[in-house]
């Protein structure tokens, strides 16, 4: 059997289904969305009437192959993933991630896993390569599988809410960080992206203003799997309450010069069974296991290589040209110090600071299990930690961080491990994506440029 087979068997064969019918029915839901991340970290979906469901249970739904890279073409014209003749996916239901819409209960919605379609001879029903919501998941099985541990995240996932209403003052030198007007003013939109998030599955814990119209809320962490998928969902909550309020929601890694990024650290730790093994913790000083220090020492070895999808646009890298921002421009980490890469937390987690606010969770994600594998096989040595109080001006060469999407772009082709780590179809294709973006960077006269150039000389 194929894995679209196993599947279809398990989406029509379980008495999951029909109690989900069941459950569709009774909660009044009347359309249904199925839906797809791409490569880029959208949501594309498709509605059907939920009528439907027991059909689209088995059958799935099919997209334009191309959809995975949101039908981008290249400057020159050339779609990506396939072009225009390219065969449809397939994409199946999972049904444990059934939600009803919070803000329209007659909206239901569910992810999908992808595969080939049934009629391509040999690749037929397996696995889509270009899948990365697939990839996640059946990269942290054999991470499992291997380790015996299993990963745990959680994510700081800060965005700009923008505004005529939202406008703050801020005193010179100073930071509106944590300051309770400020929160105060953004009382009805945090108290409705938590209602919606609650009533959707997050377990939100807290949340904080930080920088000018910058809000950050969180939820409880849980398997990696499941907090991408909640990051998804949680953007797509920001998204509707910016329409109900008449703002914008914005992801955009740096929207504005000299302000704080948007970053979406991952809190990660490593869990056997109920244990945490990744720091001892009960301790006076705080102190990483040798499983800790292993995969420490591959999250670091591999951080350059991994840019290219920890931060993913041309305007990601903003974030790491201001120094003092806490957002890091080298390879470091420390004891709860939080101007490095990576920092141990009291409560024995370590905090990866390099992902921003615009990152694709599955990929991100994946990368960090790869790259702790690599680790853990290799006994890799993290090194002393770093405990100055500032970021380096002028760090070691050896441990620059990428400053450009078209440097991660090189860093990533070096990188055998984390290359390898995605089929190839999906590396090629990533890489030919962020490639033509960083093309179209480069090609584009920018307001800067004029100001500095257009009256320059003589």
């Amino acid at each position: 059997m194929t894995a679209l087979d196993l599947h279809k068997e398990h989406n029509t064969c379980s008495a999951q289904a029909q109690e989900l019918a069941v459950r569709v029915k009774d909660s009044g839901v009347e359309y249904l969305y199925y839906q797809v991340v791409t490569l880029s970290g959208r949501i594309i979906a498709k509605v059907v009437p939920a009528k439907h469901l027991l059909r689209n249970l088995e059958k799935g739904i099919q997209f334009h192959r191309t959809a995975i890279v949101d039908l981008q073409t290249t400057r020159e014209g050339v779609l990506l993933g396939g072009g225009a003749q390219a065969a449809e996916f397939t994409a199946m239901p999972d049904m444990d991630t059934f939600n009803v819409l919070p803000w329209d209960t007659s909206v239901g919605a569910f992810f999908c896993r992808l595969y080939e379609p049934e009629h391509i001879p040999e690749i037929g029903g397996q696995v889509l390569a270009t899948d990365a919501r697939s990839l996640l998941i059946d990269t942290h099985k054999a991470f499992l599988d291997e380790t015996g541990l299993q990963l745990k995240t959680g994510c700081e996932p800060e965005m700009s809410w923008l505004g005529d209403k939202l406008e703050v003052h801020v005193r010179p030198g100073a930071s509106p960080a944590y300051h309770m007007g400020n929160l105060e003013l953004m009382r009805p939109i945090y108290k409705k992206v938590m209602e919606y998030a609650t009533a959707m599955g997050l377990d939100m814990i807290e949340g904080d203003y930080e920088d000018p119209g910058q809000l950050e809320l969180n939820w409880m962490f849980d398997r990696c799997d499941l907090t991408a998928d909640r990051l998804m969902t949680y953007r797509m909550i920001c998204r509707q309450v910016a329409s109900e309020f008449g703002v914008r929601a914005s992801f955009m890694p740096k929207p504005t010069t000299g302000s704080m990024g948007n970053g979406c650290h991952h809190n990660f730790s490593l869990w056997r069974g109920d244990h945490n093994v990744l720091a001892e913790t009960g301790r006076r000083d705080l102190h990483l296991t040798d499983i800790g220090k292993h995969a420490l020492g591959g999250i670091l070895a591999h951080a350059p290589g991994s840019m290219i999808m920890m931060a993913s646009t041309v305007n990601s890298y903003k974030r790491y040209w201001d120094a003092g921002l806490f957002a890091p421009n080298c390879v470091n980490w420390g004891m709860d110090n939080k101007t490095c890469t990576v920092r141990l937390s009291a409560n024995g987690r370590l905090e990866y600071k390099i992902p921003d606010a615009s990152v694709n969770p599955y990929l991100s994600h994946t990368l960090l299990l790869v790259a702790m594998q690599d680790g853990l096989r290799n006994h890799t040595d993290p090194g002393a930690p770093d405990n100055s109080d500032s970021i380096p001006a002028k760090p070691d060469r050896s441990r620059v961080l990428p400053k450009t999407l078209g440097d991660a772009i090189h860093c990533f082709d070096q990188d055998e491990v984390i290359r390898s780590a995605l089929p190839n179809e999906m590396a090629s294709l990533y890489r030919d994506l962020k490639a033509d973006e960083w093309a179209r960077f480069c090609a584009v006269v920018t307001d800067w440029e004029k100001k500095m150039y257009m009256e320059y000389l003589p």
